[in-house]
Order: structure tokens, then C-alpha cells, then sequence
């Protein structure tokens, strides 16, 4: 596919500035599963303290997450790391890169992780449709128009 124009401002760039991080989209994931607790998120993704803590600032930063106080008794105040409604936007991002490590790197016993519908046990499928309905197979099928916050790059 042959883009006619390039833009400065690519919204691909800007996302990426933010979640393109290996850690950032591990913390994601368990926050996806109900995970919250700074100590659970590091035993499940064996992020090093450090780093955690760092990727964690920037989602709140980012208004992805958003942090909670809790106290258990006879301890000091410690905090809860909720996602956002931005940070629940990133959920099919998420759903697409397990299915394309499903598809591709899955080892010959199959996918660790299977998604189903809770209400009827089906398994998620993701697809992309255009505003009238119709499912589009691919990038063959999309053409690129410049939006209205397009930032043209010149020749």
C-alpha cells in the first residue's frame, strides 16, 4: 500500500511514546485480569521493583491508570492501580497482539490463554468493519485519507 502523504503528528508514534515498552504492556495485562496491587504485579510479571515502579508512574501519568489508597490493618498506606476508561480503550490492542503471538508463536501445544464470551462461552474474535458494516480482511482494503488533525509532512 502506497501512502500518498506522511504526517509529523502520527497518532502509531505517539501511542507507542507512551505503552511501546515490553513492562508497560505486562503491567497492562494483569491490570486487564484484575490484578492491582504493586507486589502481585511484580510476582506476576517479574518486572524489577525499579522498573515497575517507573512504568506504573507513567500510566498514571498518562491517565491509564489511576491510583487508589488502601490500608490493610496495622500497615501504612499503600495504593491500588485501577485502569482508566483510556486504559480499558487499550483492551482490543492487547486482545489483537495475543492473537497474533496465538497464531504465530504459539508453541505445538497451543495458546497459553483462551478469551470467551462470559455470557455464552464462545471464544473472542476480533474483526475489523468499516463505519456501514462490512468486514474488512486486510490492509488492501483501506485507504488512507489524511484527517483533519493531519500535520503534512513537505517533500
Amino acid at each position: 500500500m502506497n501512502v500518498p502523504f506522511r504526517v509529523d503528528n502520527c497518532s502509531i508514534e505517539r501511542t507507542l511514546d507512551i505503552v511501546g515498552e515490553k513492562w508497560t504492556f505486562l503491567v497492562l495485562r494483569e491490570a486487564f485480569t484484575g490484578v492491582r496491587r504493586f507486589a502481585d504485579m511484580q510476582a506476576m510479571t517479574g518486572a524489577p521493583r525499579q522498573v515497575l515502579s517507573a512504568r506504573l508512574a507513567r500510566l498514571v501519568e498518562e491517565g491509564l491508570l489511576r491510583k487508589q489508597p488502601y490500608r490493610e490493618p496495622g500497615q501504612r498506606q499503600r495504593y491500588e492501580y485501577r485502569l482508566t476508561d483510556k486504559g480499558r480503550d487499550l483492551y482490543p490492542l492487547l486482545v489483537a497482539l495475543m492473537h497474533w503471538g496465538d497464531r504465530y508463536l504459539a508453541g505445538e501445544a497451543g495458546p497459553p490463554v483462551l478469551l470467551t464470551h462470559r455470557d455464552c462461552g464462545a471464544p473472542v474474535e476480533q474483526y475489523l468493519r468499516c463505519a456501514d458494516g462490512h468486514e474488512v480482511a486486510g490492509p488492501r482494503e483501506i485507504t488512507p485519507l489524511p484527517g483533519s488533525g493531519a500535520a503534512l509532512k513537505s517533500a
